[in-house]
């Protein structure tokens, strides 16, 4: 009887267009060849309407998860069931039909085929619930392999049980307006006052007030002073550093009383010579490209350098740099005329270069013909103008000039009014001397003299370097 399936709760498998339907039956027509649920689920979510009407050309599979009056009605299934089947493995024809009291098809199954009730176990009792979950899993296995049972399952979990429309996107706004924030903070503060409150966020205040970055000042210092070297003897120019501090320039004579009281405190002329050279060499080292040049992976473009040097002080400091240099492996080329009287320190330095990878030589025509990567030139001296007069010197200075390398002067003379050899930098010891106004660069090299020795000779100094022994100084 079709009457007798009202009620009871069946799963309408529709194919993957329509979906999976849930519902309590309401009607089956015979005639129409359809059936109705009542308070219908599709794909687990409540559907909008109270009641879905299915044609038998659209139902590929009818499971019955609850069936009204079970006892009863097994058996009447069981003695009418001629060859109908309610819910079997295989695919079923498009000319299926609904027949009374069970859904038919018109395919070639086997008419004696089993009626598969699924029923869903009572709330509460877990030895039933495994019971059935056991039955279920056999029947899904038997009837629709791995796929079965994982309809199944989301049956189990997305079926029934929710009255709520899922379709109703939540309102996050409204549900926000309803949290009372400050009523909420009054209750947590209970017992505190509003002048306690207050007091809170005054000390709140303050604290935040007393929070500072990385690079801030925590103490207040005092102004910054930009004039902290005062000399006795003005050279004529001033300086001042990328920060601001005045350098101001001293004339020859007292650089040279300068340097004679730092021998007698015990910085040498040897110190001298080694401070200035691994400073001018690390000035060099950076002028030639640093370590985007000097590389362990570049070692086929190693940097040539030639440095031109004289008989004097300011020769020793130029091949001390060389050395230097060399060690840092670059391509050193010295010149140094052999037929000229040397003093005995740059007869020592001369033969510590001997032992580097540096190459010596004597003439003009020794020197590489085509450019090199940086020139440094200490052919002058402070004490003999003379040398410039020279044969040897004029030559030396046409192959710099020839060459159109850049050029690094260490220490040049103040005397020197008319530039032998143009310079792009100047390297300048302790304090600079009123050089000649020229487009050099000037650079300050720290060779180690300390403050006493400053005070000994009346000048009041600071020492502007900072963290570097190099620094660029500009025209004040």
């Amino acid at each position: 009887m079709a009457t007798d399936w009202l009620g009871s709760v069946v799963s309408i498998d529709c194919g993957l267009t329509l979906g999976v339907y849930q519902g309590e039956v309401s009607s089956v027509d015979h005639a129409s060849q359809t059936i109705s649920l009542r308070q219908p689920y599709h794909n687990g979510v409540r559907c909008p309407v109270p009641e879905v009407t299915f044609s038998a050309m659209d139902i590929k599979e009818l499971k019955f998860l609850d069936i009204q009056n079970r006892g009863n009605k097994l058996s009447s299934v069981q003695g009418a069931a001629t060859g109908a089947s309610v819910m079997t493995s295989g695919h079923h024809s498009q000319s299926s039909r609904v027949t009374h009291p069970q859904v038919t098809s018109s395919s070639s199954h086997s008419s004696t085929a089993p009626i598969t009730i699924l029923r869903r176990a009572p709330a509460g009792s877990s030895n039933s619930r495994g019971t059935t979950q056991a039955t279920q899993k056999k029947t899904s296995v038997r009837n629709g392999g791995v796929a079965g049972l994982m309809r199944q399952k989301d049956d189990e979990c997305f079926g029934d049980g929710t009255d709520e429309d899922l379709d109703t996107d939540f309102d996050f706004e409204g549900n926000l307006a309803l949290f009372d924030k400050a009523a909420v903070f009054s209750q947590i503060d209970g017992t505190n006052s509003h002048s306690t409150r207050a007091q809170q966020h005054s000390r709140q205040d303050e604290q935040k007030a007393q929070t500072y970055r990385h690079d801030e000042n925590i103490l207040e210092g005092k102004p910054i002073t930009y004039r902290q070297i005062s000399v006795p003897q003005h050279g004529g120019k001033e300086y001042c550093t990328d920060s601001g501090l005045v350098v101001p320039s001293i004339p020859y004579e007292l650089h040279k009383r300068l340097l004679a009281a730092a021998e007698r405190q015990g910085l040498t002329l040897e110190r001298r010579l080694e401070t200035i050279g691994i400073c001018s060499c690390q000035m060099a080292l950076t002028l030639l490209g640093g370590p985007n040049r000097l590389t362990p992976k570049n070692v086929h473009q190693r940097p040539t350098v030639v440095i031109l040097c004289g008989p004097h002080i300011q020769g020793a400091q130029g091949i001390s740099c060389g050395r230097h240099l060399a060690n840092h492996d670059v391509e050193v080329i010295l010149f140094l005329p052999n037929f000229l009287k040397m003093q005995e320190t740059v007869t020592s330095e001369v033969t510590l270069f001997s032992r580097t990878s540096g190459k010596q030589v004597a003439t003009v025509k020794d020197l590489p013909t085509s450019p090199v990567d940086l020139l440094i030139n200490c052919l002058d001296c402070h004490e003999n103008h003379l040398l410039r007069e020279q044969s040897w010197y004029q030559t030396a200075a046409d192959w710099a000039n020839s060459n159109r390398a850049p050029v690094l002067s260490i220490d040049p003379a103040v005397s020197e009014q008319c530039q032998n050899i143009e310079a792009k930098w100047t390297l300048s010891l302790g304090l600079p001397l009123p050089l000649a106004e020229t487009e050099s660069r000037v650079y300050l090299c720290d060779i180690g003299i300390p403050k006493l020795v400053f005070q000994e000779v009346g000048i009041s100094y600071h020492s502007p370097f900072g963290c570097k022994f190099v620094i660029p100084l500009h025209p004040a």
